[in-house]
């Protein structure tokens, strides 16, 4: 298993990044060569019509704070990029003890989540900082 190049792990994220932000209208550029309605132009609006649209919404303002975090949330495609499980640990192990966290200690969710997560973090540096490089290079770029 060797590591990704320096330059590609960049080009990677944004390549996986976009591709999973373009997969609903990739689906409705195929609706409209099957000649779907997938939008549901051609039907009376209904109640759930809105509550769809505002349900994209919710999800498009979540870009506003994932992409400048992305390269720090997206664990598990990091992992593959890395070729590291230390990915796949952070990620499960984080959403694994977050969940138990806020079901377990209700009173202390704020102190006891937090904390956790921190916790992971330290773990995932650690193994980050102390991982095998094999086959990277280091160029600086002027």
């Amino acid at each position: 298993m060797g590591a990704v190049p320096a330059g590609t792990v960049a080009a990677a994220a944004w390549a996986l990044f976009i591709g999973t932000g373009m997969i609903f209208y990739v689906g409705l550029l195929v609706a409209r060569f099957l000649g779907e309605d997938l939008l549901g132009r051609t039907r009376k609006n209904n109640a759930f019509d809105r509550l769809f649209l505002l349900t994209v919404l919710m999800a498009w303002l979540v870009f506003a704070i994932v992409i400048p975090f992305f390269m720090i949330d997206r664990w598990i495609p990091f992992s593959w990029m890395i070729q590291h499980s230390i990915g796949l640990f952070h990620g499960i192990a984080r959403t694994a003890l977050v969940v138990t966290a806020w079901y377990l200690f209700p009173a202390h969710r704020f102190v006891v989540v937090p904390a956790l997560i921190v916790a992971v973090y330290v773990v995932t540096i650690f193994v980050l900082a102390r991982r095998p490089r094999t086959n990277v290079t280091m160029t600086s770029r002027t």
